[in-house]
């Protein structure tokens, strides 16, 4: 994440777009809902407050089904309410959003509701290959006309964290070691593996 203080003060002061932004369409989509990724790199400036460096900007919109999709909207009174795919939003607590996004990512008992996977061979530094079911997954996140700045900034904290102990967990499977003592040919891989697929939709008003 950013570490320097003006970029924090930009991000405070580019989050009032919110406030000016056309409202995004309350109806959601079929199986063949059009959503707008925000996926990672290493050097975007957001409008909204920033994610991690691995965030991309305007990608062309694509085909997504609606399993594979979890919405998050962050209101103008600070609550947040999830859903996946067409189901009915839920208000969750902050504290519990973080694992409600790793079991969306995960889905460890294969359910059908929740993100397909799939099966991605990927070569080791070492020369052998590992095989690892990438998740399709991704996290649509949302604020409201006068979101609290502060709430949404710790939503997108939950969810950075949830993707990031992800990754911990998988690299120790891996190589025995947490992802931040991985070298950088090791930690390629399991970005590749565990992208960090987050959307920012429009704010609504």
């Amino acid at each position: 994440m950013k570490k320097i203080l003006l970029s924090s003060v930009i991000a405070v002061l580019l989050f009032a777009g919110c406030n000016s932004k056309k409202a995004a369409s309350s109806d959601k989509a079929d199986s063949s809902a059009m959503i707008s990724p925000f996926f990672p790199t290493e050097t975007t400036m957001r409008v909204l407050p920033p994610l991690p460096d691995e965030t991309i900007e305007n990608m062309e919109c694509f085909k997504i089904k609606e399993r594979n999709i979890l919405n998050i909207l962050v209101n103008e009174s600070g609550n947040i309410v999830v859903a996946i795919g067409d189901e009915q939003y839920q208000e969750i607590a902050l504290d519990d959003l973080k694992v409600k996004a790793k079991n969306f990512i995960l889905n460890i008992d294969n359910d059908d509701k929740l993100p397909e996977k799939k099966n991605t061979d990927f070569k080791l530094p070492n020369g052998t290959t590992w095989t690892y079911p990438v998740s399709l997954g991704v996290i649509s996140l949302q604020c409201e006309k006068f979101t609290p700045y502060e709430q949404y900034l710790q939503v997108q904290n939950e969810l950075t964290r949830a993707f990031n102990e992800i990754r911990d967990e998988v690299s120790k499977e891996v190589w025995g070691k947490p992802f931040n003592e991985l070298t950088s040919e090791e930690s390629e891989v399991i970005t590749k593996a565990i992208p960090m697929k987050i959307s920012e939709a429009e704010p609504r008003e």
